[in-house]
């Protein structure tokens, strides 16, 4: 199943993709009221199985019973998308994660997974436009990273069985500020401006993904192809990923990880080609499976204008 956030309003609502139209189980509720059906993404999450169990018995119902489909089914190319995953509880993020990335910055292939986080003030949609906040940063990159979903509280989890607690699957675009990511020697700083996380379009559960350590990704910056390279080229796969991290803290349903991104980004280029993100630039992250999440750049001071003139 693929799961989709509907924003309208200042709201946010459960979808469901069905080809290439969403399902919008609020309005279908209305439409064929049924208790217990959960409406909103991280219901879902909690819930499990039982919860896209129910999820897929009810849209198969209405689908049957009510032919005239104009109240809850939307087209994709309407749809205002929120992030896929709306409160996770945690972001966790690997850096440094694929091998050939560690290379292209000339960093030491790493022994233990590098962790650091990031906020919900990252947190973004699918075709929402980024504000490059230029006040404090011009060097402002792509990341494209697979994320994985946690569906099940996670504690002291054996590799073998960790991925038993991933609910799910999704892609983001980890944008960086590389300047002030490397004034210190903590990034979270060059990680953590606001939508600096767009997750989407799609929450896509792990029985349709299957490996998640085999899936072609990419990232395309105007057309062009920057990144292209597989999940299998991880230092280290999801399931040591999950399993090191319940180690440590514990992961809950709807704590999101983000994995690291393969090389191609702009700071692996020597110094003298490096040409950051800037105003108006489109970036789209493309994972097998998972979907196209596209963004555009814009300069913040514009939003800003725009906000002022609203």
């Amino acid at each position: 199943m693929k799961l989709v956030t509907i924003e309208s309003n200042q709201t946010m609502r459960l979808g469901i993709k069905v080809e290439d139209r969403l399902f919008d189980v609020e309005k279908a509720l209305e439409v064929a009221p049924q208790a217990e059906i959960p409406t909103d993404v991280m219901q879902v999450i909690s819930s499990g199985e039982a919860g896209i169990s129910a999820l897929s018995r009810y849209m198969e119902r209405v689908l049957e019973s009510h032919p005239d489909h104009s109240s809850f089914i939307i087209p994709e190319s309407e749809v205002s998308y929120g992030p896929c995953v709306t409160r996770p509880g945690k972001i966790i993020c690997v850096g440094l994660n694929y091998r050939k990335h560690a290379e292209e910055t000339k960093a030491p292939i790493p022994q233990f997974p590098i962790l650091f986080n990031k906020f919900s003030n990252t947190l973004t949609g699918h075709n929402k436009d980024i504000p490059l906040p230029v006040k404090v940063t011009k060097e402002v990159d792509y990341e494209a990273e697979l994320v994985i979903v946690i569906g099940k509280k996670a504690k002291y989890v054996k590799k073998e069985k960790a991925l038993e607690h991933v609910f799910g699957y999704c892609a983001v675009n980890d944008l960086s500020a590389r300047d002030l990511q490397m004034r210190t020697p903590q990034w979270l700083l060059g990680k953590t401006c606001d939508s600096f996380s767009p997750l989407g379009p799609y929450l896509v559960t792990a029985d349709e993904v299957g490996n998640p350590n085999r899936l072609e990704i990419k990232a395309v910056v105007n057309g062009e192809v920057r990144q292209h390279s597989n999940t299998s080229d991880m230092i280290f796969y999801c399931d040591e990923i999950v399993s090191y991290i319940s180690q440590h803290m514990t992961l809950m349903p709807g704590d999101i990880i983000l994995t690291g991104t393969p090389e191609g980004v702009v700071l692996g280029y020597p110094k003298e080609k490096r040409v950051y993100l800037k105003d108006g630039d489109s970036v789209t992250i493309e994972i097998e499976k998972l979907g196209k999440l596209t963004n555009r750049m814009i300069d913040e001071r514009s939003e800003e204008m725009h906000t002022l003139s609203d």
